[in-house]
This record gives C-alpha cells, sequence and structure tokens, in this order.
C-alpha cells in the first residue's frame, strides 16, 4: 500500500484555500502545503501580527506564492460576519474553507457572546463563519469544507449535553472539548447531507496525536504521557490535507492517520463513534446553532 504524503496533493493553482488558525501548528502547516502547490492561501487569524509574519515565511520558502491573510476571532461573532465579509471581497471564489483553529481543555471561560468558550470556538465560530461563506463556496466548482475535529469526540460520553450546552451547571475541560470535537462531526455529517445533489462537498479530519500549542492546557502529567505518541505537525496536517485536496475524498468522509489508535502515520479514511452519526442529534445541534449564532444556511 503506497502512503499518501504531501507531494501527492495535486496542482492547486487557480484555487483559493481559507484556513483558520494558520499562522501556527497545523494550520501553519496546511497553508504552506497548498501555498507550495500553487493555491491561493488566506491565513484567517486573531492575530494580525503573527499572521502576517506566517504569510513571510510561506513567501520566502515559496516566493511568488500568493498569501493574504485574514482577521478573524472564532469567539465573537460580530468578528466572524466581519471577516466573512472581508474574503468574500476579497476572493471571487473559494474552493477550500478548511476549519482548522481551536482550543483544547480551557480553564472555564466564555466567548465574547457568553458561549462555553471549547463549544463556542471550536464549533460555533466555524458554523458561522461556514454558513456565512456558502454561497461563495457553492459558487465555486469542486469546492470543500473541511473541518478539524480530534480521537476527542469520543470524550464526549452523553453526546451532545442540550440540557447544558454552555455548561453553566458542571464543567468538565476535557468532557467539554469532546462535546466541540463531537458538535464538528456532527456538523460536518449535517452539512454533507444537506449538500446532497451539490457540487460541494463537507468532510473531517483529525491529526491524531501531533506536536502543537493545542495541548497546552492538558497537565503536564498528561502531557508526559502522549509525548513518545506524539507526530510532527507536517505529519498531523496530512489528514486535512488530504480530504481537502485528494480527488478520490468523498463527502462525508473522515480522514485519520493509519498507525496504532490513529495517533500518528499517513492519512487514510477512518471511522468515527456512533454518536457522531446519530442524524437526529445532528439536526437538532444544527437547529440550535443556527439559533444560537443567528446564521442560517442557504441550504
Amino acid at each position: 500500500m503506497t502512503h499518501w504524503i504531501a507531494a501527492d496533493i495535486p496542482d492547486q493553482t487557480g484555487r483559493t484555500a481559507v484556513i483558520t488558525g494558520a499562522n501556527t501548528g497545523l494550520g501553519y502547516e496546511t497553508a504552506r502545503a497548498l501555498a507550495g502547490r500553487g493555491a491561493r492561501v488566506v491565513l484567517a487569524v486573531r492575530n494580525l501580527d503573527k499572521g502576517k509574519a506566517a504569510a513571510d515565511l510561506i513567501a520566502r520558502r515559496f516566493p511568488g506564492a500568493d498569501v493574504a491573510v485574514q482577521e478573524l476571532d472564532l469567539t465573537s461573532l460580530a468578528s466572524v460576519e466581519s471577516a466573512a465579509e472581508g474574503l468574500k471581497a476579497g476572493n471571487d471564489r473559494i474552493d477550500l474553507l478548511i476549519n482548522n483553529a481551536g482550543v483544547m481543555t480551557t480553564p472555564k471561560s466564555t466567548t465574547q457572546d457568553g458561549f462555553e468558550l471549547q463549544f463556542g470556538t471550536n464549533h460555533l465560530g466555524h458554523f458561522a463563519l461556514t454558513g456565512r461563506l456558502l454561497d461563495r463556496l457553492l459558487e465555486t466548482p469542486g469546492s470543500r469544507v473541511v473541518t478539524v475535529s480530534s480521537m476527542g469526540h469520543r470524550f464526549a460520553l452523553a453526546g451532545i449535553r442540550f440540557d447544558d450546552l454552555q455548561s453553566e451547571r458542571s464543567y468538565n475541560r476535557l468532557r467539554a472539548y469532546g462535546q466541540s470535537k463531537l458538535a464538528n462531526l456532527l456538523f460536518t455529517y449535517e452539512l454533507q447531507r444537506r449538500l446532497t445533489g451539490r457540487n460541494t462537498s463537507a468532510l473531517a479530519a483529525h491529526p491524531g496525536a501531533s506536536s502543537s500549542e493545542l495541548a497546552r492546557h492538558l497537565p503536564a502529567v498528561v502531557q508526559r504521557a502522549f509525548r513518545p505518541l506524539e507526530q510532527s505537525t507536517e505529519m498531523g496536517a496530512l489528514p486535512t490535507l488530504r480530504a481537502a485536496t485528494d480527488p478520490a475524498a468523498l463527502g462525508g468522509q473522515y480522514y485519520g492517520p493509519d498507525g496504532l489508535f490513529q495517533t500518528g502515520g499517513h492519512p487514510k479514511v477512518v471511522a468515527s463513534n456512533d454518536r457522531s452519526h446519530d442524524v437526529a442529534m445532528g439536526q437538532r445541534l444544527w437547529t440550535v446553532s443556527e439559533q444560537l449564532t443567528g446564521v442560517a444556511f442557504p441550504v
């Protein structure tokens, strides 16, 4: 069996990719690889200075690369709306929307709109951004929405806790993270159902155990335990890149590493848990997400 690597990314000339959280880690490696294959890459980031520094690094690595920066704070629905307007004004087409940014196991906190931080950032922010950009994606033949989930979706043992969605009654940082990552998958699968018959598709990916800043809120003992299993961010970005660019990839597929327990290795189609395929839960989450964000999708 041939392992899929970055060199297998088809020529991306003429295509535009918007990547959230692309100034560091997995997002940066995703942007760098796509720019190296000729794509116009837009780094959608909270910190403009860091975004510009990342864009400069990519431009130095690939002279002539088309790299732009868009300010985006996923903890603010107003920022999401403004960013979407800027992205549509600056790009006649969007071929790839890669919902990569996220936070993990943070202390209890809320977004600017009062949502639990992990659920609000990882799911609701990306839900709103996708909804506001979807008309441009639908206009672009072969476009894809790729949302980065995690093996941690399995931590949401109770599924989506609709009775305490914002963890106001009780907060467990690992359970809240798992809920947000389960929401990413439920969103992807429901979006793909709604895209049936369209020339736009929705896929998901997870990086396995990758060395990045995302895990900085994990207890030190947990970080030490996982360190031997970690792979590089270059490898961790491959499932996202394959979901985004492999001509054989299909809407509704979920990509992850092929190694032991999916912690590392080369990308392949992997399975998510049964809860992520609960259609009724996905539809309910969709309805609640539209109500909370005020964003209605054109599908």
